[in-house]
């Protein structure tokens, strides 16, 4: 007689649907409290300091401006401290792009007639490389630098919709599949953009209607009455045609996965970023990723694809330099990618983990919430990635 008593079984779907639709009306909850009904995700203001940098003048030069009562009037806390609204800040860009004291027109960097639109693919094959973390803070810092920016969230779980105040479970937004779906159902690209907290930066957020498109390109691809199957990777491609005049750039977050998602967003692109964390098992599977993406790419190239690329980057993140088997692994990068590896590493920062914990990024958290010297180090990381890739960017553009 077998006395072990035998786990009681349960019925798998039953119960994750049911501890889905928990975690939801606790998320729901959670939002209500911490962010009402229908309020909008707003974005603080910015010292003068900071909008010096990301202007490229001189604080005095502001200052100037001010007492001169020129350009917008910055607003005054109780300590005298100025600072501008992000909205003032653009202002300001063009403010000085109109009265600069040269005739190149520096301040507002939009493209000019003939520079084609980029279009930026952030990958991984692997979750947990930094990739939206990448994504999101890469398309703010070209928005506050005074760029035209889309950001596209391409990975059902939504997670670069959610640091823009998106909740796919709640909001009911569109996402990119109903633009590039194979039915009547479709529209057309510009219904699906929303704005965001950030001026000059709009995004398309995602939710897990995503998927459909995993599940409908095959059968497009069976049906032989039409070639809309056979040309799957040219649909994003076209759809940004119809809004090409309104942005600069493009950063597209790829899921972690490849699937015909990914390989939609690798047509469109201009410029590949590829993030990954320096450690072992991550770089086997990059290596894996890269074969297996070089290896589809080849055979939609044969059905009519064409991929030319800008540029292709590597960018290391969550980098602790003082861990010797990291700057080990870089070396080793390195020593492999010479060239295409981004001089500046994304450090790993307490700051950008609990930033994120209140769906934000750094550049909207408040610096006095933040031990300043963990604060201030991942802020000038963040910005050496993102301005060597805006450097990338506009050399495309034939700018130098």
């Amino acid at each position: 007689m077998n006395l072990m008593h035998r786990l009681p079984t349960f019925e798998f779907s039953e119960t994750i649907l049911e501890q889905g639709a928990e975690i939801s009306r606790r998320l729901d909850q959670l939002r209500v409290e911490k962010f009402p009904p229908n309020a909008k995700k707003t974005l603080r203001s910015f010292s003068m300091a900071e909008v010096a940098h990301y202007l490229g003048v001189s604080q005095n030069n502001l200052k100037r401006l001010h007492l001169e009562g020129k350009g917008p009037i910055p607003e005054q806390g109780p300590s005298g401290r100025r600072s501008y609204t992000a909205e003032q800040m653009l202002e300001l860009r063009h403010f000085l792009d109109r009265h600069g004291r040269t005739e190149v027109k520096k301040y507002v960097p939009h493209r000019k007639e003939g520079d084609k639109l980029q279009a930026i693919a952030v990958v991984n094959f692997k979750g947990g490389s930094g990739k939206t973390t990448t994504a999101a803070h890469l398309a703010q810092h070209l928005a506050l630098t005074g760029h035209r920016v889309l950001a596209i969230d391409l990975d059902p779980q939504a997670s670069l919709s959610a640091l823009h105040g998106f909740q796919p479970e709640l909001d009911r937004n569109l996402s990119l599949y109903d633009a590039i779906r194979y039915d009547a159902e479709r529209k057309p690209i510009a219904d699906v953009i929303l704005p965001t907290n950030f001026p000059g930066l709009d995004i398309i957020p995602a939710n897990l209607e995503l998927q459909e498109y995993e599940y409908d390109t095959p059968l497009a691809l069976q049906d032989r009455s039409s070639n809309e199957g056979k040309q799957f990777f040219l649909r994003l491609a076209r759809a940004l045609t119809e809004v090409d005049s309104r942005y600069d750039v493009v950063v597209i977050d790829c899921p972690p996965q490849l699937g015909y998602l990914t390989l939609t967003a690798m047509s469109a692109a201009t410029s590949v970023l590829i993030t990954v964390h320096p450690q072992m098992l991550d770089l086997m599977s990059m290596s894996q990723f890269l074969l297996m993406l070089g290896g589809i790419l080849k055979s939609i190239e044969g059905a009519g694809a064409e991929i030319k690329l800008d540029w292709l980057r590597y960018l290391i993140t969550r980098y602790e330099p003082t861990d010797i088997p990291q700057a080990q692994m870089v070396g080793f990068m390195q020593s492999m990618l010479a060239g295409q590896i981004l001089e500046n590493p994304m450090l790993k920062s307490t700051a950008i983990s609990d930033a994120a914990l209140t769906k934000q990024t750094l550049y909207e958290v408040e610096r006095s919430g933040f031990t300043r010297s963990t604060y201030d180090r991942a802020l000038e990381a963040l910005d050496a990635v993102n301005s060597e890739i805006t450097a990338l960017i506009h050399r495309a553009w034939g700018r130098l």
